[in-house]
């Protein structure tokens, strides 16, 4: 589950499509230096975003399958 914890980069890596709810809502957090370090939370703060409706968003994505 993905959580106002959890490391911005950290969402894009296990959910691509994340690209685009984060685009939807305001935050070009791709391009971003700081996605390594910061939190959902604190990305949203910033930004002036609502963390529990980009929350709802992140969660309906799929993770990527694991690669063998």
């Amino acid at each position: 589950m993905i959580t106002k914890d959890t490391k911005i980069m950290e969402v894009i890596q296990n959910y691509p499509e994340s690209v685009n709810v984060f685009a939807n809502h305001g935050l070009g957090c791709v391009g971003c230096m700081i996605a390594n370090f910061e939190t959902l939370g604190d990305g949203a703060a910033a930004h002036g975003i609502d963390i529990d409706k980009l929350l709802v968003d992140l969660n309906n994505l799929k993770p990527v399958e694991p690669q063998e």
